[in-house]
């Protein structure tokens, strides 16, 4: 059976599917149950949520349903920025203030406050999973979690991240292909060499680390999650399938830019957050990429450039908002969770009986 594996054991779910923790709004707590409802394993994007907003959307999960969810935290990261860089970044993103009618944000420096604190309420809430992006957790933070039963799963884009998450004892890492959406999870490599392709990097990964590996980057239906599963992965992660169900909280314009858009029409860019990420190109990606490498590095950027695509949303002004998309954007549907994760049970079964 395809859906009767270490994972799918482990985390006592029907199927080996996992919808990504996707942080900045489209995780409500009603598609997180959703897809835990329908036997797979719903995940709160928690990065962004400040501590109590995360407390309180772990309730309203548990309201909606008994079966297990995860949360989906950011590893801290402390970059080191000038006011100079700041200054100069503020002149470049001021004409799209004006249009806009914004007034220049104050920018607070990062430290790892935030992190603790939703490191607690993971604790309290007991969470059946807790994954991390970013970077790994230290041992001792694994083991605390480890030690109410909360199973860790690591994210990495090469042989090498998957191998520091093993040795920091992480119970399962995802292994993020160069197809997926949104920020890349590269920490130990500069992210072009982390631009391996899933195809190439399951079945590399398997071979070298003895925890599960679980398969994301451009898996939209159950042809993707087969072959995932036949290249060794124990389950997938899929996040651009989620971002168009109904149950969804992405934006609507970012839900039809993804439905309108090409395998042709994703970049991976830096100029909105700082850091690289995969999405779909619009007018404020084409302008600010001559600036990119002057740009100052996340979370300062993210933060610099949050009002503009906040607003630019309420405006219905999708040009200047972000539009995180994996690169098969012909294969979303706008279709509920239910929908979704039986036709893909179906179709894994369907090619698994014409064999």
């Amino acid at each position: 059976m395809w859906n009767d594996n270490q994972f799918t054991q482990v985390l006592n779910i029907q199927y080996p599917i996992i919808q990504a923790g996707m942080a900045g709004g489209p995780t409500t707590p009603e598609l997180v149950a959703a897809v835990s409802r329908a036997g797979g394993l719903g995940t709160l994007g928690a990065g962004y949520m400040r501590a109590e907003q995360m407390k309180e959307a772990i309730q309203r999960i548990k309201e909606l349903t008994d079966k297990p969810f995860g949360v989906n935290l950011f590893i801290p990261e402390i970059p080191d920025v000038s006011e100079r860089e700041i200054v100069k970044t503020n002149e470049l993103l001021q004409p799209f203030r004006e249009e806009l009618k914004l007034t220049e944000p104050e920018i607070t420096a990062p430290s790892t406050e935030l992190f603790e604190k939703q490191l607690e309420i993971i604790l309290q809430e007991k969470i059946a999973v807790c994954s991390f992006t970013f970077g790994v957790p230290s041992k001792q933070v694994i083991h605390k979690l480890q030690e109410r039963n909360i199973i860790v799963i690591g994210t990495a884009t090469t042989v090498n991240e998957a191998s520091i998450n093993e040795e920091n004892g992480v119970d399962m890492v995802v292994m993020q292909g160069s197809e997926a959406g949104g920020h890349r999870g590269t920490f130990a490599n500069t992210y072009e060499n982390g631009l391996v392709g899933t195809m190439s990097l399951i079945p590399q990964t398997v071979d070298q680390v003895n925890i599960p590996v679980i398969a994301a980057g451009g898996i939209m239906d159950g042809r993707g999650v087969l072959a995932a599963l036949t290249l060794g992965a124990q389950a997938v992660q899929m996040g651009t399938a989620f971002l168009t169900v109904l149950e969804s909280g992405a934006k609507q314009q970012h839900i039809d830019a993804i439905l309108n858009s090409s395998e042709a029409q994703t970049v991976i860019t830096s100029v909105i957050s700082g850091k690289p990420a995969r999405g779909i190109q619009n007018e404020f990606v084409r302008k600010m990429t001559p600036y990119e490498k002057s740009l100052p590095d996340y979370p300062i950027l993210n933060s610099l450039t949050k009002s503009i695509r906040s607003e630019a949303a309420k405006q219905n002004r999708s040009e200047y908002m972000h539009m995180w998309s994996g690169q098969s954007p012909r294969l979303s549907k706008r279709q509920s969770v239910g929908k979704l994760i039986t036709d893909i049970a179906d179709q894994v079964e369907e090619i698994m009986k014409s064999r």
